[in-house]
Formats: C-alpha cells, structure tokens, sequence
C-alpha cells in the first residue's frame, strides 16, 4: 500500500511518547523503586520491539536512514535492529513461510536436526511449544539460537553481521549510561526484570503467530479482541493482514480486516482466535505443536502437526 504522505504522524508521534516514557520511567527509579518502574519500563521495550517491525516495514517516513535513527537505541538490548530488519523481510517470502531453513522466523526444526539433538535439548524445545514455556523460557530460548548462529556467521567473516552488531554495540552505550548512571538502576535488574520481561511479552504475540499449512495465507494468524494488545502489538494481531499487505501502516490494519472479515477468515482457513485469552485457555500448559514441521517432513515425522524457536 503506498503513502501518501512524506511522514505519517500516528507512528512518529507513538515512536516519540514510547521513547519520552521510557526516559521518564527510568529516570524515576530512584522514586518510584523497581516494583513500579520494572513493569512499566518492560511494556515499553515490547511497544518499541513493535516499533523497530513497523520502521523496518519503511515507516514513519520514506528516508531508512532518519527511520533508523528512531529507533536506533534498542531498549530490549537483545537484538540488533539491521539484523531483524533483514531476518524479518526474508520471512515476508509467505511461499516458505514456517519453513525451517528458508523461514528465519520460524520456530519448526526439520526431523534431522530434533534426531540430532540431546533428549534435553529436546524437552526443552518441547515445553517451549506450550504458551506458559514461551513465556518463561522463551526468551532464553530465541536470544541462545539467535546469538549462536550470529556468532558463527561474524567467525565466517560476513561484514554486514559485524556491521549491524557495531550499530547495534553503540546504540547500546546510551541506554546502559542513562539505565545506570542517571537511572541508578543496576544493569542486573534492567535486564531480568525490564529486557527479558518486555521480550517475553512479545513472544505472547509470536507464539501462535503462524502455523504449518499446505495453503500460505493458512499460516498466518488472526486474533480479533485485545485493545490493549492491539496497541501493544501494533495491530499485528491481525497478522494475516498484515502479510499481506506488509506496506500498509499499523494504524490502517483494523479498517482493512474490518472491511473484508469473512473473507479473511476463508482466506487463512479459519486460524482465528477471539482473545489472546482464548488462546491462553488452549495452549498455557499445552504443546500447541510439536517441534517437527509437520507437512515438509511428513514422509519422516509421524507428526500431525508442529512449530520452532527464533524471532
């Protein structure tokens, strides 16, 4: 979808409150203590992870580098924002989406790679496939694989990797200055009680996100009532429209489902959930899949149905 305009407002305007609250939150810690500042400080770091998907998706303007700049200090600290850009529009290919080696985003492992695998290995990615372990040791899970493979990508030379870990490196330095020393905050408690909650918030979003299917519309999820979410996620609840219609801002997704919700029902084949409450009720100490991608491995498997770690 094409924009009109040279900025659109609704994201910058979010993109500068979430930065200004998350300067202000900080900076009372000292007031406020940690049981105050923790929570509201880790919701701030899931708004801007949402943030970092929409600029890298070309919003709020049309020059990259000024979006960038926005963003350009990760609050979650985890992940560089050039790498999830250019992990994230690769998984936009939706003819290979859940794939496990062709998707970066997906959380499926081929039936060769979990035969590998230690039997601890194996319960871990197991019980990370139930909502309560995403939530729990999902982070955990994500940042190792992520990390490790990142790693050995930088030990094979790849400049563009070392590049985005710099930006990323310098990013970082203002964000444990202002955490530190103008926030008093000890950096141990940042990252327990505000990087790693506010990861784990958002993997509330991505864990059902998408679902192994033979038809790719199919694998994309609908969740239809959260406002707190929906503000939260940035709409993307409505995932299947937003992949496809990746150029379309934020703000504009509700109007597009609403327009048409029977049809994108029919068109991802009924993947829908009416809450993350429902979503919740099935699967919080559930495996929703099994870790094997079911339908590209099937001839090995012996699973219905599955999913992998890594966003």
């Amino acid at each position: 979808m094409p924009r009109a305009t040279f900025c659109e407002w609704p994201t910058l305007a979010l993109i500068l409150a979430t930065s200004s609250a998350w300067i202000l939150v900080i900076g009372l810690y000292s007031e406020l203590g940690p049981l105050v500042v923790c929570p509201l400080a880790a919701i701030l770091v899931t708004l801007q992870s949402s943030l970092q998907h929409e600029v890298l998706h070309g919003h709020p303007t049309r020059t990259p580098a000024l979006n960038e700049a926005l963003v350009y200090c990760s609050f979650g600290l985890c992940v560089p924002y050039r790498r999830f850009k250019s992990l994230h529009l690769r998984h936009h290919n939706n003819d290979r989406l859940t794939d496990p080696y062709d998707d970066p985003e997906s959380f499926y492992l081929a039936w060769a790679d979990w035969q590998k695998l230690p039997r601890p290995i194996q319960l871990v990615l197991t019980i990370n496939n139930t909502l309560v372990g995403r939530l729990l040791i999902g982070p955990v899970v994500s940042v190792a694989g992520f990390v490790g493979a990142e790693i050995r990508m930088m030990l094979a030379g790849d400049k563009a990797v070392m590049r985005a870990w710099a930006h990323h490196a310098a990013g970082l330095v203002p964000v444990v200055l202002y955490v530190t020393l103008v926030g008093g905050m000890p950096l141990w408690l940042y990252v327990l009680g505000v990087a790693y909650p506010g990861m784990s918030l958002l993997m509330l979003r991505t864990y059902a996100e998408h679902r192994a299917h033979e038809q790719a519309e199919a694998r994309s999820i609908i969740v239809e009532f959260c406002p707190v979410f929906s503000l939260l996620f940035l709409n993307n609840n409505l995932h299947v429209v937003h992949h496809a219609n990746p150029r379309a801002p934020w703000y504009r997704l509700p109007q597009l489902y609403r327009a048409a919700r029977t049809q994108w029902h029919e068109r991802n084949g009924g993947y829908v959930f009416a809450s993350y409450f429902q979503l919740a009720r099935h699967y919080l100490f559930k495996v929703k899949e099994p870790v094997v991608h079911p339908i590209k491995y099937k001839e090995t498997s012996g699973f219905p149905a599955a999913e992998k770690a890594v966003s």
